[in-house]
């Protein structure tokens, strides 16, 4: 079974539409400013926050990270 590793894009998107605060993007999504400052190193994410977030940047969840595939380690 595959394992995928996702890594997080959140600053660049903030980039991208011309969003400079975090403060202010906080607000946006209705989250604290540490919630949105942690979410580039989180491994983990709540679902409200990933579909608020998305909403707020008018993107599909899936852009909110660059997935890739993990090679499997296992040898049989």
């Amino acid at each position: 079974m595959a394992k995928y590793k996702a890594k997080p894009r959140l600053k660049e998107l903030l980039k991208e539409k011309g969003i400079d605060k975090q403060k202010k993007f906080a607000l946006m999504v209705g989250v604290t400013e540490p919630t949105i400052s942690r979410f580039d190193t989180q491994t983990r994410y709540d679902i409200d926050v990933l579909v608020s977030v998305s909403k707020a940047l008018n993107v599909p969840i899936e852009e909110l990270f660059y997935i890739e595939e993990n090679e499997e380690t296992d040898s049989k």
